[in-house]
């Protein structure tokens, strides 16, 4: 995996991981730490959407130690 896609992947975990936060917590993670009003009110539903969301971004932390490696030379499958 490039820089660039791992740099990607892990800033979309770490949205998710704050989704997480916000969906079972109602605590906003970003806010906490660049200013504004931690706590949030939600819906019942877009907490359970946000923590779907954030139980997406721990399964993709898998992403990052799996072995993405693509034959792309299709003269070595002859």
């Amino acid at each position: 995996m490039d820089w660039l896609s791992k740099t990607a992947l892990i800033l979309v975990i770490v949205g998710a991981l704050n989704w997480l936060l916000v969906g079972v917590f109602q605590w906003d993670l970003v806010t906490a730490i660049f200013g504004g009003d931690t706590f949030r009110n939600s819906s019942i539903l877009s907490r359970l959407i946000y923590a779907l969301v954030g139980l997406a971004g721990l399964y993709s932390i898998s992403f990052l130690f799996r072995d993405t490696a693509v034959k792309t030379d299709k003269l070595a499958d002859h």
